[in-house]
């Protein structure tokens, strides 16, 4: 039973055209056979993928597979015909264009690679090593597919054309639609003898290796594009691009929220009603902070400047540092006699707030969900 086109392209089942196009086409460019010559199963995966697209993109067919699912595609006559566009290769081609025959030459893919960076790093920037797959143009060769001093000659299938016509079952009876070339890829021209290197595609998959520049004040999820880096284009055009997506590994001292930093100062009772000056951490290192006489659980002191830069701005955002008013525990018999004390010296004056008890109950149980 073949497996479900939703499914296949990842999407919802109330995905839109836009959708359906870009997941089939991300899914596609990851099983390039020039990318994925090591995986036996990347042809049949492609082909799956392109019949769901085949499916999902007509709306009538859509409509008929959400109604009846596979088979009442089957029982309307319809039936994928990849066979006749060849290898997996050509299938791609076919789909996406490339060649001579079928217009401009294809520009090459996009790539995309994840960094990992500390709180720190993205703070002050980096410069972190990527490794990653690309197609890239044959050297051997230099992109034409022929091993040097050989001829390149008309393609004897298509005739010089580039192009052959392929007929497709429909619903509604025979479709003949232009393909392009399975023997010369759409060029009208091919090497007498196949370059040894590349097999006479001309590109290759490469390991490469870079050093990328990530900016100050860069966050979680942002990516940074290094354009032409990608896969190589075919026939002269031009290379993809690459992407650099940037993971911040999460720092146990801070919470970042946007350009701003929040810590959470813990400190003792007597110490929360004394006040003093504390040691609180920084991207710095460490900077002193005044805490005022009577703080309350909760309690925000602001320290401007010291978050995190802006990415654009030019700015520092500010650090947040959050009172966390720590009771004692396992308390001795003179620390408990000591507390006595305190608490029999209290008055209403020394618990008296200015605050309402429904702002009280909104900090206790914001505190409380913190």
């Amino acid at each position: 039973m073949p497996r479900d086109p939703y499914e296949v392209l990842g999407i919802s089942r109330d995905a839109s055209e836009q959708e359906i196009k870009k997941a089939f086409r991300q899914l596609a460019r990851e099983l390039h056979p020039d990318v994925n010559a090591h995986d036996p199963e990347a042809e049949q995966k492609f082909k799956e993928a392109a019949e769901a697209n085949e499916i999902l993109s007509d709306p009538e067919r859509r409509a008929t597979y959400d109604r009846y699912g596979h088979d009442g595609l089957r029982a309307g006559g319809y039936a994928p015909n990849f066979d006749a566009f060849g290898s997996i290769s050509d299938l791609f081609s076919a789909l996406f264009g490339g060649g001579a025959g079928a217009g401009a030459p294809a520009q090459g893919g996009d790539i995309a690679v994840r960094v990992d960076l500390d709180l720190i790093e993205a703070a002050h920037g980096a410069k972190v090593a990527v490794a990653y797959e690309a197609v890239d143009r044959c050297d051997q060769c230099h992109g034409n597919g022929a091993e040097p001093g050989t001829p390149i000659e008309t393609c004897e299938r298509c005739a010089g054309a580039g192009q052959l016509q392929a007929t497709t079952r429909t619903p509604f009876g025979q479709m003949v639609r232009t393909v392009v070339c399975d023997v010369c890829h759409g060029e009208g021209r091919v090497p007498k003898e196949p370059c040894r290197e590349c097999r006479g595609r001309g590109r290759l998959a490469r390991r490469r290796e870079l050093e990328v520049d990530v900016p100050v004040g860069i966050a979680e999820g942002q990516r940074i594009r290094l354009t032409g880096r990608g896969h190589a284009g075919e026939a002269g055009a031009p290379a993809g691009d690459l992407y650099v997506v940037v993971s911040v590994r999460e720092d146990e001292r801070f919470v970042r929220e946007g350009d701003d930093l929040i810590t959470a100062l813990d400190v003792s009772a007597p110490q929360a009603a004394l006040g003093g000056t504390r040691e609180i951490p920084t991207l710095e290192g460490t900077t002193s902070i005044e805490l005022p006489t009577g703080s309350q659980p909760g309690d925000v002191l602001t320290l401007r400047g010291e978050g995190m830069p802006s990415l654009r701005r030019g700015r520092h955002g500010d650090m947040r540092v959050v009172v966390n008013v720590v009771i004692p525990r396992r308390l001795s018999a003179e620390q408990r006699e000591l507390v006595e004390q305190l608490n029999d010296s209290l008055t209403e004056e020394n618990l008296r707030s200015q605050e309402s008890m429904f702002a009280k109950l909104r900090r206790a149980l914001g505190s409380q969900a913190a």
